[in-house]
């Protein structure tokens, strides 16, 4: 007589030094429950913990933060695990029963009843060079915003050595020339050019760190051969920045479905007899600024883009409202840009899409998305398209 195994779904609430956990069946019934630590030890009791389940799928909340770490040691030990978005564990337990109280093993069980519920949540899946180039794009963020901080001291320590010689965009070679000019003699003075010069060199250090993290991100881009940058105001940060979030493009069923993950897809506003549409707060917003940087270097230099904008505003739309069907116009680009270099590295035609898949290592679930979320049908028909 052959035996039934059971398929379960483990639910996980992740924490940095702890995870807690719950086993259900396919009818939401408890069969198991725990709190375990992170560490070595904590994470191989609850591997053997779950061994009491052969055919089981572990659902983590928030892959793309807290439950990343965790999540990737479970794919690196062959288990197989599926992401769920915070908001819909969230949606979940507001519903349930407790009120909303949020506690770990509530959390753990809204966790497992989404996996139970959803049938198209994302199945992650080990992708060492998109990790890699994750990785790095964070750290090239970081970076940045440590040289903004950086220049900010500096420029305030300038003002003071120098009156009325603050410069709006300054250079390491400025910043050089003004601390060599000034020679002060009281002990205020000297301590205030001293940190000045320590600040410029610290500077110096962070902008060649820049420099290495962007040459590392083109390397991978064109080492996957992609070819992102071949759109006007892509680079390779942006692309990068892409290319970590979006994983499998084939996730998407259609432009539209990537828009509204990009946060470009106008939201309807209309009431009665007036019909507009607002701006889109939701979807990935990192890659909604990597489109936002590309719409702007676009209106700043001689492009399609510029022309593009220009229309809009010759149209009576406002700046912002310009730049946002702008925006919705790379969305696409970058959507069929993906859609090609896929297909490329598949090696199928024009019409080689096999359409969506579920398995992706990029971080957000495919959007399910509703008729405020459709493009609206005002835009022009073609997108913008890559040079070369």
């Amino acid at each position: 007589m052959t035996q039934h195994v059971e398929h379960v779904i483990i639910g996980v609430d992740p924490h940095k030094l702890s995870a807690t956990i719950e086993v259900v069946d396919q009818h939401e019934q408890l069969l198991g429950s725990g709190r375990f630590t992170t560490d070595k030890a904590g994470y191989a009791a609850m591997r053997k913990y779950a061994t009491s389940w052969p055919e089981r799928v572990w659902a983590v909340e928030g892959s793309n933060g807290a439950g990343r770490p965790l999540a990737q040691r479970l794919l690196e030990d062959g288990e197989h695990v599926v992401d769920v978005p915070a908001k819909l564990a969230a949606r979940v337990r507001l519903f349930d029963t407790g009120h909303n109280r949020k506690t770990d093993a509530h959390d753990a069980h809204a966790v497992a009843a989404v996996a139970v519920r959803t049938k198209t949540l994302r199945v992650l899946q080990l992708d060492g060079e998109l990790e890699a180039l994750r990785m790095l794009c964070d750290r090239r963020e970081a970076l940045t915003r440590r040289r903004i901080q950086t220049v900010d001291r500096l420029q305030a320590l300038l003002a003071e050595l120098l009156p009325g010689q603050a410069k709006r965009d300054l250079t390491t070679g400025q910043a050089k020339a003004m601390i060599a000019s000034v020679r002060p003699r009281d002990i205020a003075g000297k301590t205030r050019r001293r940190i000045a010069a320590e600040e410029l060199a610290e500077l110096v250090a962070v902008e060649t760190k820049i420099k290495k993290a962007t040459a590392e991100l083109k390397a991978i881009v064109l080492a996957r051969g992609s070819r992102l940058m071949d759109i006007h105001g892509v680079g390779p940060v942006v692309a990068a920045r892409i290319l970590a979030d979006v994983g499998d493009i084939s996730r998407f069923a259609d432009r539209n479905r990537f828009a509204s993950w990009t946060g470009t897809a106008p939201l309807d506003a209309s009431s009665g007899e007036q019909n507009r549409h607002r701006l889109s707060r939701a979807g990935n917003r990192r890659a909604n600024h990597m489109i936002h940087i590309a719409a702007i270097s676009q209106i700043r230099l001689d492009t399609d883009g510029r022309v593009y904008d220009r229309r809009k505003r010759a149209e009576g739309k406002k700046s912002l409202e310009a730049i946002r069907c702008l925006k919705r116009r790379i969305s696409d680009a970058i959507y069929h840009q993906l859609l090609d270099d896929a297909r490329r590295a598949a090696g199928t035609g024009p019409g080689g899409h096999r359409g969506a898949s579920q398995e992706s290592s990029a971080v957000d679930l495919p959007p399910h998305i509703d008729t405020s979320d459709q493009p609206l049908p005002g835009p022009a028909h073609e997108t913008l398209r890559p040079t070369g």
